[in-house]
């Protein structure tokens, strides 16, 4: 059979453009994935003890784009929710992102209330600050808050995650958990926000119903691709690994989750508690927060960061560094000669720490731009 596109990849990334080809332009679509499963890194599924699982760490769809959150709500109901996070510091548990309930809960209420007092005056209200801009200051006390959050919140957890300290990775890591100057405790302030009410896994089997798509899994597209005819070829994968590392291998890290099935109906306090200076695990989920599953047990992941090896792990994320940039650049030239023919699409092709939306976003755009007018 001959196929229009051939798509490497059934994540988010792939499965958007292959349901905008299909189902806008009636084109034939072949997805190949490796996995043995759709979904990608969102991937969820049933555990045996009923619960329902996110089989790669804790997914919450949020974003400010109405036209993102229309297109996936075509495919699946929403359960509203806001996500919390606790960190444990000394013992204690603080919301993080760090904000005014953070401080209070860190420091006397006197001195905490002084504290609020100066970054109201200095920043105002509702403001978001980079915890390596905030350390910039030159007021003495600002500067030993900025040095505790730092030193208590930010340093152990980055190092444990990434294998860097903070000032060794690209801004647009460093300040995505910015300091939150507001009793707002959510996670995200996001407009849009919420689980898949079914979960995610049925979401993309709703995205890739269409008659026109197939799907093989199981599956690497470099033992079936010279086979296969097809006319166009969208890339999701690594982009070093399409390349065959000819510019040598770019840097990822993975990571390890261990599940714990615990007999009783709550484990924690919040979904997800971090924990950044104690323990070689970052974080520990507990999944019926996010689905709001009622069982008289409970499942949760502790989360374990991991070098990524190949053929031992997954790649997860990308590592924004100079270095990292440098040699991405000379893919991307590898990539630009490919125009037309392949298109590099999602975190791994196009080595970019995207967040679901985002990676929505950029295959639909792709779509409008590119793939409609061919």
């Amino acid at each position: 059979m001959k196929y229009d596109y051939l798509i490497v990849g059934a994540g988010f990334s792939g499965c958007v453009i292959a349901e905008r080809i299909a189902g806008r332009l009636g084109g034939k679509v072949l997805i190949v994935e490796k996995r043995g499963h759709i979904g990608g890194n969102c991937y969820d599924y049933y555990n045996e003890h009923g619960i329902l699982v996110h089989k790669y760490g804790p997914h919450i769809f949020h974003t400010v784009n109405r036209k993102i959150w229309d297109y996936l709500s075509e495919f699946t109901e929403w359960r509203p929710y806001f996500h919390h996070v606790l960190a444990v510091i000394d013992g204690k548990t603080v919301p993080v992102p760090f904000n005014l309930n953070s401080i209070y809960k860190s420091f006397p209420g006197e001195y905490a209330e002084k504290l609020e007092n100066i970054l109201l005056e200095k920043y105002g209200y509702g403001v978001k600050i980079p915890i390596l801009k905030l350390r910039e200051t030159d007021n003495p006390k600002l500067k030993l808050l900025a040095d505790y959050i730092y030193d208590n919140v930010f340093y152990g957890y980055t190092t444990k995650q990434w294998a860097l300290k903070p000032e060794e990775l690209d801004f647009s890591v460093t300040s995505r958990v910015p300091v939150f100057i507001s009793r707002d405790d959510r996670y995200f302030q996001d407009e849009f926000q919420g689980i898949p009410l079914e979960g995610y896994t049925e979401l993309f089997k709703r995205m890739t119903a269409d008659e026109n798509i197939d799907l093989m899994l199981n599956t690497n597209y470099k033992d079936i691709s010279s086979g296969i005819e097809f006319e166009t070829m969208i890339f999701t994968g690594p982009i070093d690994y399409f390349f065959d590392y000819i510019h040598g291998k770019l840097p990822y890290r993975s990571l390890e989750f261990e599940f714990r099935n615990v007999g009783s109906e709550k484990f924690q306090e919040t979904a997800q508690v971090n924990y950044p200076n104690d323990n070689e695990y970052t974080r520990i989920t507990e999944f019926k927060h996010l689905t709001g599953q009622k069982a008289s047990s409970t499942t949760v992941a502790y989360e374990y960061p991991k070098e990524y090896a190949e053929a031992v792990n997954d790649p997860y994320y990308p590592i924004p560094k100079a270095g990292s940039h440098e040699i991405y650049s000379k893919y991307k030239a590898e990539a630009d000669k490919l125009a037309g023919k392949v298109y590099f699409l999602g975190r791994l092709a196009e080595y970019k720490y995207y967040n679901m939306d985002q990676a929505v976003g950029v295959a639909l755009n792709l779509f409008e731009k590119k793939i409609i007018r061919e």
